[in-house]
């Protein structure tokens, strides 16, 4: 989504650029104006080029910093269950364990007798 609206705004920009530069080279004015009037609309366009950079800079910061908090919430999370899951198989092979021994005890009783 950022590339998308980077590019775009790239080249909405460039078309503003090449706009302004040919609607001046095509006025009726003296060369000094004229190149003045293309110094300013050059230093305009790289000012909101900058401008745009800065803001893509910052929406691309702010979808970074986002994925990253999503990416460690969502890690807890499994690490918890995972926990939770560990607790569950230790105790589920605890009592596994008691019941074979129970039943060990119960047929070394009944081999004695």
């Amino acid at each position: 989504m950022a590339k998308n609206l980077g590019n775009t705004a790239i080249a909405v920009l460039a078309g503003v650029v090449v706009g302004a530069g040919l609607g001046i080279l095509f006025a009726p004015d003296e060369g000094k104006k004229t190149r003045k009037k293309i110094k300013k609309t050059f230093n305009d366009s790289k000012d909101d080029l900058s401008d745009k950079i800065d803001e893509l800079k910052k929406q691309v910061r702010n979808t970074v910093a986002k994925k990253k908090h999503d990416f460690e919430t969502g890690f807890n999370e499994f690490l918890a269950n995972t926990d939770d899951k560990k607790d569950d198989v230790i105790a589920n092979l605890e009592k596994k364990l008691a019941e074979l021994k129970a039943k060990a005890d119960s047929i070394a009783d009944s081999v004695k007798k």
